[in-house]
Parts: C-alpha cells; sequence; structure tokens
C-alpha cells in the first residue's frame, strides 16, 4: 500500500511565500513523474507542474517564473516552492505520483489527500 501526504499549506498574504512538501511511503520500488495539481472552490482540478524522475520539469504558464517543482529521490519527496503568491493561486494543492511497488507490477496513479493554500490580505 502507498501513501502520499502532503504539508506545508497555510495563510500567506499576496506576494508571500510558501513551501509544499509531499512525502510518498509504503510499498515502493519506483517512482516515476511526480507532480502538483491544485482544486480553486467552483473549478476543476488543474494541473500546475510536474517532475520527471530525471528532473525534468514542466509547469503551467500562469506559475512558471513563481513556482519551482523539485523532488528528493532518496526521501521519496516533491517539493513546490511557492513566490509571489497571488489570491487566484488559492486553492487545495494536491501531489501525485506515479509508483510501481515492485518490479513485476505495472505503476499506478496515486494522490495525496490535499493541502489548502490561500492567498488574502
Amino acid at each position: 500500500q502507498v501513501q502520499l501526504v502532503e504539508s506545508g499549506g497555510g495563510l500567506v498574504q499576496p506576494g508571500g511565500s510558501l513551501r509544499l512538501s509531499c512525502v510518498a511511503s509504503g510499498s515502493i520500488f519506483g517512482i516515476d513523474d511526480m507532480g502538483w495539481y491544485r482544486q480553486a472552490p467552483g473549478k476543476g482540478r488543474e494541473l500546475v507542474a510536474l517532475i520527471s524522475s530525471g528532473g525534468r520539469t514542466n509547469a503551467v504558464d500562469s506559475v512558471k517564473g513563481r513556482f519551482a517543482i523539485s523532488r528528493d529521490n532518496a526521501k521519496n519527496t516533491v517539493y513546490l516552492q511557492m513566490n509571489s503568491l497571488k489570491l487566484e493561486d488559492t486553492a487545495v494543492y494536491y501531489c501525485n505520483a506515479v509508483i510501481r511497488s515492485s518490479r513485476a507490477e505495472p505503476f499506478y496513479n496515486y494522490w495525496g489527500p490535499g493541502t489548502q493554500v490561500t492567498v488574502s490580505s
């Protein structure tokens, strides 16, 4: 069984910064892509940023230059550094990881429970 747990969310003023962390634990043989998604009130879930097992990154245009995704493969952890936060960044942020539990098993998609980020003055 695999679990993802996010941390680091909270309330921040516009222009402020937060750093989200997500740790994968349990029966893990290998992790492929890891990423962050978000869902604002009344909207669908959207991709924020992705990072491959080799460190290649991609991000949605609205956060480029402000957010940075990184990972520590030894710790099965992915991070999202969020700078210059805007009101419209308010959302529940979800961690996502593509993981397989053994060499014989396929990769499966896992989600964390989410962490609330609120940007407000």
